[in-house]
């Protein structure tokens, strides 16, 4: 049963659509060179400490419509190193799951998050504000559709951290999810290539388990006949340094997965 809910919810988490920061332009370089060597990973990329909340392109403000879908998974370490519910994730294959996910704008300089239905006015020498992802909307409402929402009690945002993401499920079970770095990359202004690090803990009364993921995206962005972002997505599971096999990995994912996601506007709102 644990590791069936944890393959879920690992599952569920590497779905997420992938927060980035950083508002300046980057030429195309190492991002793009490591989509191009999937599946070929033999270490996890070396990222920067993240510092700050992830900010997102103006295209991205408003609530959307996304839809996830499993393209392939491959354990290259297998049979040897096999994380818990990877056999298990095979129902996902080609099979499309959809959530509802917002970015709002915020204000960098005051660390102040708007509300979306009543968005306040900006004092005029104030800068833009920027795009940010509302991680508790967006978490609950993947983690209710991974799981099912009579398993997903509440998911919270620590005040000290906003990457760090809280979700508190049924039976006292509770995933811990934090970013520890990223990078990313701006081809063209409708593209978008991104990675992100973070690390994962999962938590019952009887174990804890423990693991990085590694995430990186390249997204497209369409404005017509409709706004529509399209995204290829490789996130990669490595074990953490408490885990019993993590020497025998030699730094190797032990876990790839490769996803297509869409998403296009939903009628509901705009933020």
């Amino acid at each position: 049963m644990i590791n069936s809910l944890l393959g879920k919810i690992l599952t569920g988490i590497c779905a997420i659509v992938i927060l980035w920061c950083g508002s300046q332009s980057a030429l195309a370089g190492p991002l793009s060179d490591r989509l191009a060597q999937y599946p070929n990973w033999d270490a996890r990329s070396n990222l920067a400490r993240s510092e700050g909340e992830l900010t997102y392109p103006e295209w991205f403000r408003g609530r959307w419509r996304a839809t996830s879908t499993l393209l392939e998974q491959i354990a290259p370490l297998a049979p040897v190193i096999v994380t818990p519910g990877f056999e298990s994730n095979r129902q996902y294959i080609d099979k499309s799951i959809e959530f509802k996910v917002q970015f709002i704008p915020t204000n960098p300089n005051r660390n102040v998050k708007f509300s979306p239905l009543n968005l306040p006015k900006l004092p005029s020498n104030l800068p833009s504000p920027q795009i940010v992802a509302d991680r508790a909307f967006n978490g609950l409402n993947i983690a209710a559709a991974y799981l099912g929402a009579a398993n997903v009690k509440s998911v919270k945002i620590d005040p000290q951290n906003p990457t760090k993401q809280i979700t508190q499920l049924t039976q006292d079970r509770q995933l811990e999810a934090f970013v520890t770095g990223f990078d990313r990359e701006i081809p063209a202004p409708d593209r978008f290539i991104a990675t992100e690090l973070s690390q994962q803990v999962f938590r019952t009364s009887a174990t804890i388990y423990l693991n990085t993921v590694e995430t990186t995206t390249s997204y497209q962005y369409s404005a017509t006949p409709t706004p529509k972002i399209t995204a290829t997505q490789i996130s990669a599971i490595y074990l953490s340094p408490q885990d019993p096999d993590y020497f025998r990995t030699r730094g190797r994912a032990v876990a790839l997965y490769k996803y297509q996601l869409n998403l296009i506007p939903a009628i509901d709102t705009q933020l």
